[in-house]
């Protein structure tokens, strides 16, 4: 058997931070560019994610200090619940949750005003493989959202959640912005947008 010596060890210093796993995306695209240019793949990036029984004020803070506007609400079994935007925390969602349940903001939870995942929608990876930048723009316009879910499948045909296209990072990579407008989907949606 060989023999192998320890290796030195030395102090760890103040201040020290830590490697996060980095994709390296074009700086300029065009809205020919393949999808794939403007997608945040989650092969490459780790996923940020949130308990869906943490504060929304905490939630605001993790987005904070990410320096994105979206979390993914996970169970512990390492399941999508939902999503949780800084729209959401900022706007109207947020008051209507401390409203309607008598509450102050701080026991406002993730839970609360979390988009759950049986309304949200997804694209197929097999479909952006073959898309442009302008497909991506055209689906978030046409759906009203700044952001899109991208699906894999798994050998037994489970979604896995493999990317997310931001109208945000599009908006700097195609040096332009990518206005959309949210559309409300439910009669409730509806309501609450006609009252304000």
């Amino acid at each position: 058997m060989r023999q192998y010596s320890a290796l030195p060890n030395r102090p760890l210093r103040p201040r020290t931070s830590v490697h996060s796993p980095s994709q390296v995306l074009p700086p300029r695209v065009t809205l020919d560019d393949p999808a794939l240019a403007v997608m945040t793949d989650f092969q490459k990036v780790t996923a940020f994610t949130i308990d869906p029984d943490v504060s929304v004020d905490t939630a605001a803070r993790v987005m904070r200090r990410r320096k994105v506007h979206l979390l993914l609400v996970m169970s512990e079994e390492g399941h999508v619940l939902g999503i949780i935007t800084s729209n959401d925390l900022l706007g109207e969602k947020a008051l209507q949750c401390i409203s309607a349940r008598g509450i102050v903001r701080a026991d406002a939870l993730v839970r609360d005003i979390m988009t759950p995942e049986s309304r949200l929608e997804v694209i197929s990876m097999d479909d952006v493989m073959y898309a442009h930048v302008g497909h991506v723009v055209a689906t978030l316009k046409a759906k009203g959202r700044q952001h899109a879910a991208v699906v894999d499948e798994d050998a037994s045909g489970h979604q896995i959640l493999r990317g997310l296209f931001a109208c945000s990072q599009i908006a700097r990579q195609l040096g332009e912005p990518v206005e959309t407008t949210e559309i409300a989907h439910t009669f409730a949606e509806i309501s609450v947008a006609l009252k304000a």
